[in-house]
């Protein structure tokens, strides 16, 4: 994958080494991940409970961390391709009269960290906070990608990035609230906001290239990278990872097909508007 040479936006919240001391009762913000959990990579609400409380609970103040860019190649990496998908959705919302504002900051941290959403931590994977409009991520992350998905390579962590950047998009244009609460199962509202989301990454990838001038680009084997991140994410793979067998009505995010099917939509049309899981008659 190419990146380097690619232009950085400094919109990182760099928290590595900053203590992630809480105070106070889990709270409705300790609710709130252990939803965002639950949705992002199928954890048991009641284990994010659990850590929450174990790392003190919701913070009443977020800590503060180092903005602008990272000298390391980890965090310069997240710079490139949040800059990049800032690139890419800023002329297609203007192309639709309506203004991009980029996420209000990617967060770097170590294990821990105060979101707008309560405390966040490490064993969630990456995950965006609408509260605050922060994307959070442990690089950590990236070696249980790789162990425990089997998802290798720049493209599959890219892949990531641009999927929690879409559900930023959601937020901004209000898809988030066509989620029904407690929605799950294999045609859920929940299930048709992570496939648009896979799809918006798959938009990304299509037009990276021409906004970056060819310094932020996927070959077509980068794009296979992509495709089997989205596949090792799929609710059946997880499922019989975890648990041996596949259960269907309880999908949060989509089987492996699917996620893969809908990333590669966005790939090829490079159009959000094939994007729209939520009227989708086939998912």
């Amino acid at each position: 994958m190419r990146w380097q040479g690619g232009r950085k936006g400094g919109n990182i919240e760099d928290r590595r080494g900053v203590s992630a001391a809480g105070v106070g009762g889990i709270g409705v913000g300790g609710v709130v991940l252990a939803l965002i959990g639950y949705f992002v990579f199928g954890i048991d609400p009641s284990t994010t409970m659990s850590v929450v409380q174990g790392t003190g609970g919701q913070q009443t103040q977020q800590q503060a961390g180092v903005r602008g860019s990272t000298t390391d190649e980890g965090g310069q990496f997240v710079d490139v391709i949040e800059q990049s998908t800032t690139d890419v959705w800023t002329p297609i919302f203007a192309k639709a009269g309506q203004q991009y504002r980029r996420p209000a900051s990617v967060v770097i941290y170590d294990q821990a960290t105060g979101t707008g959403c309560g405390m966040g931590q490490s064993a969630m994977g990456p995950f965006y906070c609408p509260a605050d409009q922060k994307i959070y991520l442990d690089l950590a992350f990236w070696r249980e990608l790789e162990t425990r998905f089997g998802a290798k390579g720049e493209a599959a962590r890219a892949y990531v990035i641009a999927h929690e950047v879409g559900h930023h998009i959601q937020h901004l244009t209000g898809q988030t609230n066509q989620v029904e609460r407690g929605s799950r199962g294999a045609d859920s509202s929940a299930v048709r906001l992570e496939l648009q989301a896979d799809c918006y990454a798959g938009v990304w990838v299509a037009h990276a290239p021409a906004v970056s001038d060819g310094q932020v680009s996927l070959d077509p084997a980068d794009i296979e990278d992509g495709i089997r991140a989205a596949a090792a994410v799929g609710d059946d793979a997880i499922q019989k990872q975890s648990q041996g067998r596949v259960m269907p009505d309880a999908f949060t995010h989509g089987s492996s097909e699917q996620r893969m099917r809908w990333f590669r939509t966005g790939v090829q049309t490079g159009d959000p508007g094939a994007c729209d899981t939520f009227k989708a008659g086939r998912l």
